[in-house]
């Protein structure tokens, strides 16, 4: 909250699990924060894919009911958001929620979007139903515009036109090989023993899109990669696995010259993506490399706004 008060742009993307929290008062931190921030805020639903995780909190739906629980969350939200307008208190009947005379106090600033993420079949109808902008995990082009696909079609059943995002990891350097043996550097340190471990945790999960993720892996013996053959994780021209191996969620990264990250978010762009939620490691100093480098060649292109454009 404190480099809100301090930033003008900058938005700020925040995390709600449903199950954790009533969708009344995330209605209400949510407008605290939008009026805080003078309406910067994006809300981004996190339904859990992990069975264990899910129950050392005391969540014992299986995969398809937490589904089904973010997709009422979704829409009771959105209804407390929306009784600011209209004056009327809210009221909502559905199986894990149950709502009544919900009101929010009037408000100039807009009910913040929502981000949703997911690839199973339950995830992408509640993407289609409610959510503002649907969300994929870094993947190669083609299994990207599949997945676009369904969910355009699945929305466009119900006269709704989500947007669309997309969740990497990047390397962006000076030139090509400078990228990779950044990429190598990440490697440093990390023993078959860790790979495996990790892949075991991994291996529980509930999650589609995580398994998506894994299975990026399969063509590839993990524990013979080395930072000497960084390269066998590239599992599409400037698109590495090599996060997969040890870590959850999003488990690749664009890496390349600046030229090169830069013409591969264009061609998502093409695509119909609108939002990159771009990272790296370290935070702060691939944030410098990213917006010197490719995030200007971009700025340049027009794709991405300058920092005086709003």
């Amino acid at each position: 909250m404190a480099i809100s008060q301090h930033t003008e742009r900058l938005k700020f993307i925040v995390a709600f699990r449903p199950g954790f929290i009533s969708p009344t008062l995330a209605a209400h931190q949510a407008a605290s924060f939008q009026r805080l921030t003078e309406g910067r805020l994006m809300i981004n639903i996190v339904t859990g894919g992990d069975p264990v995780e899910q129950r050392r909190y005391g969540d014992r739906l299986d995969h398809d009911q937490r589904y089904a629980r973010s997709g009422e969350f979704i829409a009771a939200f959105k209804g407390v958001s929306h009784a600011r307008s209209s004056g009327q208190p809210f009221d909502f009947h559905g199986e894990h929620y149950q709502l009544e005379q919900a009101t929010l106090l009037p408000s100039p600033w807009p009910v913040p979007p929502v981000f949703f993420g997911g690839s199973s079949p339950a995830a992408q109808q509640v993407a289609a139903a409610q959510a503002d902008t649907w969300i994929s995990w870094g993947e190669p082009p083609e299994q990207v515009a599949q997945q676009l696909a369904t969910v355009r079609a699945l929305a466009a059943a119900q006269g709704r036109t989500p947007s669309f995002g997309i969740r990497f990891h990047v390397i962006s350097r000076d030139s090509e090989e400078e990228a990779w043996r950044e990429a190598a550097r990440l490697l440093l340190g990390i023993t078959p023993e860790r790979i495996q471990s990790a892949q075991l945790l991994l291996g529980r999960t509930e999650s589609v899109g995580q398994k998506r993720m894994s299975a990026l892996l399969d063509d590839i013996q993990a524990e013979k990669v080395t930072p000497e053959n960084v390269r066998l994780l590239e599992i599409a021209p400037n698109i590495w696995s090599g996060y997969a191996l040890v870590r959850g969620g999003v488990g690749t990264a664009i890496v390349g010259s600046h030229q090169q990250v830069a013409e591969k978010i264009q061609a998502f762009h093409a695509l119909g993506i609108e939002h990159f939620i771009l990272s790296g490691q370290p935070h702060l100093e691939e944030a410098y490399w990213f917006a010197e480098g490719a995030g200007a060649l971009l700025r340049r292109s027009g794709l991405l706004h300058s920092p005086h454009q709003p």
